[in-house]
């Protein structure tokens, strides 16, 4: 796994051709963050990141060695934002889990300024997986650590445009906070990565995987990364808060489920007075272990005995709750789902969840279908590995799969991207950018038919190319007119190609 993980790749500062019919391009720069800049300058890590603390130069003398140890008592996060893209009006910004994100140029990749959300809402952490509603507005979450003596979950929204011109043209000005949720715990909020949202509701999962605040202050003294400040509880339960995007407050009814790890919401909608949303679900955080370094460059045979499986689970939960009903009745009448919401006393519904699918993981879906009723769900397969080696085409309503995988090959989550114009769920095509650990097979762009999930092209780039994570789908102004069917030639080669088999 040295070859994945071994080194840091190359930047391809000038677009290199493909060797495809066609025209394909790849450019990859790192992100000049604050934190890249310093770290280079010093020729050391000098920043601390989420696994990595940094510690004064050694030859500083101990009145500088002090100041450092004080200055991380409450950390200024770091602004490497290598998560995913986030759109925002017509800017573009990278974007990572902490306060800050970085506006970017989406075709030369130059790094541009750096925002801080703390100008305009109060927030330290917030998720690199946010929404956006028809009207092209920003729905984004994030935790106000110890603000006024509270800690809470905070949701805000970006508008699309800028409301008041004599502003600027700046959305982020114009930053309004939906509804705060009380932390159960002053100092020891929950972690979260995503949520998920409906036409009229939003889903929040406070999971007992939780951010310990004394030890995030001390982490620097006491020697240890912030990732140790973690923990999973598990002996407390996820409790499920729907918030009303009318009203803007949480329904009154208090809904739990069993203790688990939650990073990736699905999706989520309302069908006959319920709600239903599917996550990515683990039974504990083993999986944060795995993604160390030093795992990483083992054997993924070897990892594979300490992650817990990642289980695809649909929930569902009664937005109006009988208040006639027998406590241990089942308050969904839904015949679509097995999931069930068991009434109890002092108000409260247990959920308990139906399985879908195991091994899957990075899921996206028909972005149009975000929030409404949806079939398919479009996800790497992982297989008790950190990393994926094929990826899946779900479908919900007959529990069917496609896969496709190649010996030696690692894709990056799966992007779909629709036909103009269509009108099935699925119609579209799939990309993903795919690395080798074989040293004789350059990475590559892959393209499936979305449908069948059989391969339409490839465009190999002989160039370094780190493994992704997330990504974003940027269509031009032309988009709608340049798309076009693929050549018979593309269709031929796709119906002769194996890679993509049901199971």
């Amino acid at each position: 796994m040295d070859v994945l993980f071994g080194r840091n790749k190359k930047e391809q500062l000038e677009p290199v051709r493909a060797r495809v019919t066609g025209e394909v391009y790849y450019r990859s720069k790192y992100l000049r963050s604050d934190t890249y800049n310093a770290n280079i300058e010093a020729n050391r890590i000098v920043v601390s990141e989420f696994g990595t603390m940094a510690y004064p130069d050694p030859c500083k003398n101990i009145f500088s060695k002090a100041f450092s140890y004080l200055s991380h008592t409450i950390p200024d996060f770091t602004d490497n934002c290598l998560i995913n893209i986030m759109k925002c009006g017509k800017d573009f910004y990278a974007t990572t889990e902490t306060n800050y994100i970085r506006k970017i140029d989406p075709q030369t990749l130059d790094t541009l300024e750096k925002i801080d959300y703390r100008k305009y809402v109060a927030v330290n952490l917030a998720t690199a997986h946010p929404h956006y509603d028809s009207a092209g507005n920003v729905l984004n979450m994030g935790t106000s650590i110890v603000d006024k003596g509270k800690t809470k979950y905070v949701i805000f929204k970006i508008p699309a445009t800028a409301l008041d011109r004599t502003e600027g043209t700046n959305p982020l000005k114009h930053t309004e906070v939906l509804c705060s949720i009380h932390s159960r715990s002053l100092l020891n909020p929950s972690y979260y990565h995503s949520f998920g949202i409906t036409e009229n509701y939003i889903v929040f999962l406070e999971q007992p995987f939780k951010l310990d605040i004394l030890k995030l202050a001390t982490a620097y003294i006491r020697g240890v990364n912030w990732a140790s400040c973690l923990t999973f509880h598990k002996e407390d339960k996820t409790y499920i808060h729907i918030i009303d995007q009318k009203t803007r407050k949480p329904v009154s009814t208090k809904f739990y489920t069993d203790p688990m790890v939650v990073f990736h919401h699905v999706n989520a909608y309302e069908e006959d007075g319920c709600l239903l949303f599917d996550v990515i679900a683990y039974e504990d955080s083993s999986l944060y272990q795995c993604f160390y370094l030093a795992h990483l460059k083992q054997n993924f045979k070897e990892n594979s005995r300490v992650i817990c499986v990642p289980t695809l689970k649909r929930f569902a939960v009664p937005l109006c709750v009988d208040k006639n009903a027998e406590l241990g009745s089942n308050l969904i009448k839904l015949t679509s789902t097995t999931a069930r919401a068991l009434k109890e006393k002092d108000d409260q519904v247990y959920c308990q969840p139906e399985l879908l699918c195991e091994d899957l993981e990075l899921p996206q879906i028909n972005y149009a279908c975000n929030g409404k009723q949806y079939r398919y769900v479009f996800a790497a397969e992982i297989q008790r590995s950190p990393v994926p080696n094929k990826m899946m085409k779900y479908d919900i309503l007959t529990k069917s799969s496609l896969t496709w995988e190649e010996e030696h090959c690692w894709p990056a989550e799966p992007l779909f991207v629709p036909t103009p114009g269509a009108k099935d769920e699925d119609d579209g095509i799939i990309l993903s950018a795919v690395i080798s650990s074989d040293p004789q097979k350059p990475p590559f762009l892959l393209i499936l038919d979305a449908k069948s999930f059989a391969e339409l092209a490839r465009a190999y780039v002989d160039v370094d190319m780190h493994l992704d994570l997330h990504g974003l789908f940027i269509p031009d102004a032309d988009w709608d007119r340049r798309r076009q069917a693929p050549s018979q030639e593309v269709q031929d080669r796709a119906s002769d190609h194996h890679g993509a088999s049901p199971t």
